[in-house]
């Protein structure tokens, strides 16, 4: 029976090769490449541009690549501004913001997914109802908060408040994976003599590697491109992050008066590079994250 079902299987493999590439096949790995190009072409003018001279970039029609890549174009936009430094101020805000989102949403994610208790339910969609609320509507507050607290031009309003609850979509993500995990690992572990903060350390949060990983990515691109809190809470150039301070290339002249665009694009691929080699890194997770975290809820 065996021979014969591999048998069969052979020939359905054989019949299929003969037949050769379908034609609907083509249209759809065609329509998938146009699309492809339609969504990266911003990107690759952004990086054609940053390798551009400064008379190229007003040409019209503006060619699509540079006669001769300009890549000084990087050194000087580095130079021109501390770059360095934002890009250290930023990674420092995105890596205490990301770890604070992701333990923060896990505790929050862990309660509600386990334990049983009068208005679980009810504070889980109060949490879920702070997603219509958007961003501008507590800024005020927290502004008036940090005040008080005379941390006003410091990094600290930009990654503190993560660490207390994360964001109500990064618990219903986390919720939702937890849920897929059957009980019955937590009731053996504390039949064995482990307690609750050990099941959600020890068993738990290595499971929800897909999740987690998921969580982390979305929390570092958002937080590494978020331009208004930094606008908010920072004076000194010194302390911007590199979101802010790309907004610099617009108001510092060159050495002549010569326009800063080619500048700018230079300093935007360096920007977006740390975002995309992340995403392509942590993409298998990514994707797993996002697809069992909607399996049961």
């Amino acid at each position: 029976m065996a021979t014969t079902a591999l048998g069969e299987v052979a020939r359905a493999r054989s019949l299929e090769h003969r037949r050769g590439v379908r034609p609907t096949d083509v249209v759809f790995y065609a329509l998938m490449v146009v699309l492809a190009l339609i969504f990266m072409f911003p990107f690759l003018w952004t990086l054609s541009s940053s390798l551009k001279t400064v008379q190229e970039l007003f040409d019209f029609p503006p060619p699509l690549l540079p006669k001769v890549p300009q890549f000084r174009n990087y050194v000087v936009a580095i130079n021109t501004v501390p770059m360095v430094r934002w890009i250290g101020n930023s990674v420092l805000v995105v890596v205490l913001a990301t770890l604070g989102t992701v333990l923060s949403s896990s505790v929050a994610a862990f309660s509600f997914a386990r334990f049983k208790y009068r208005g679980r339910d009810l504070i889980f969609m109060l949490t879920l109802a702070t997603l219509m609320l958007p961003g501008q509507v507590t800024l005020i507050p927290q502004f008036i908060l940090f005040h008080e607290m005379n941390l006003i031009d410091t990094l600290y309003p930009l990654w503190v408040p993560f660490w207390f609850g994360g964001t109500a979509f990064y618990i219903f993500l986390l919720r939702q994976f937890l849920m897929t995990i059957p009980a019955d690992l937590d009731e053996a572990a504390l039949i064995d003599g482990a307690s609750y903060p050990r099941v959600f350390w020890t068993i738990l949060l290595p499971l929800c590697k897909p999740a987690l990983a998921t969580c982390a990515v979305i929390s570092f691109i958002n937080q590494w491109n978020e331009f208004n809190t930094p606008l908010v809470y920072l004076n000194t150039p010194e302390k911007f992050t590199i979101a802010l301070g790309l907004s610099f290339y617009r108001n510092v002249p060159e050495q002549g008066g010569m326009p800063m665009q080619h500048l700018l694009m230079a300093a935007s691929v360096m920007a977006i590079a740390p975002c995309l080699v992340l995403f392509f890194s942590a993409q298998r997770y990514f994707v797993q994250g996002i697809v069992l975290s909607g399996l049961k809820g």
